[in-house]
Order: C-alpha cells, then structure tokens, then sequence
C-alpha cells in the first residue's frame, strides 16, 4: 500500500483498499472528483498520484489521497492537493476543506499542517469491519478531522 506524501511508515492496515465499484461512485456522484496526476514513461503515462474530492457538509472533502513511494518527497503531492484546494475554492466557492486523518499517523498530520491544515479535535472512530479500510491491525485507530481555510 502506499503510506502517503512523506515516506512509508509502517502500515496500520492491510488487505483491500478502494476498489472499481469505489471509483465508480465517486465518477457517478455529484460535486465529485478524481484528480491524477500522471508522468511521461517509457511504455506511455504512467500514475504517480491521485486524490478524491467532493462536496461534503458545505466544504471540500479531500480523500483517497496516494501518491506512489518513489515519487514522494518531490512535490507532487503538494501539487494534488494544490489543485483539488483550487477547485473547492474557485470552482466550487466552498469556504474550507476538510480530510480525515488516523490521528496516530503524527509524520502525515505534521505534513498537511505544514500545507495550513489544523487538527479539529473532532474524532470519528474507524470503520472497523468496512473492507474499504483494509483489515486493522490494531484495535485503538480512529480519525481525527483535519480542515484549512480557503
């Protein structure tokens, strides 16, 4: 799996993650979007990051972020999340966006506040059972809601 924009970090869950049937609804759904970003090589484009974004609450949601491990640490995934703020702000006029991040994951929230993101103190527990989450491999995650001004 890859771990996020920093660097891998050790996993806190395994097994499946977004499937075709995932992709397809955020496609289908309304204020939804897909952003990738893509490289020129030698067997044609090849994807280097992707996010999902979407209205949600009346701010922008920012998820199913990824960007491949061997290009993390090259801005761009800075460049994703440039964009998908871009799009909630001037494409959508919404006032803020928000994401949800395992608030033990202290290197990827140190990350985004460094991007202007602030930690809410809003936590929603982990949707243990729900295959789109992988399979935990601790019983003590949860999500802590992270948002930014626009």
């Amino acid at each position: 799996s890859v771990a996020g924009p920093l660097h891998r970090v050790p996993s806190v869950s395994s097994g499946r993650r977004t499937g075709p049937e995932d992709i397809q609804a955020c496609i289908d759904r309304a204020q939804s979007v897909i952003l990738i970003a893509e490289r020129e090589g030698a067997g044609g484009d090849e994807l280097i990051a992707c996010a999902h974004v979407a209205e949600e609450n009346s701010a922008g949601y920012f998820g199913m972020f990824s960007v491949v491990p061997t290009q993390q640490g090259g801005g761009i995934g800075k460049h994703v999340i440039a964009e998908a703020e871009r799009l909630v702000r001037e494409d959508w006029a919404l006032p803020a966006m928000r994401m949800t991040v395992i608030d033990i994951r202290d290197e990827l929230i140190a990350f985004y506040e460094r991007r202007g993101y602030h930690r809410t103190g809003i936590k929603k527990p982990f949707p243990y059972g729900d295959e789109r989450f992988g399979e935990p491999k601790r019983d003590d995650l949860r999500f802590e809601v992270l948002e930014k001004p626009l």
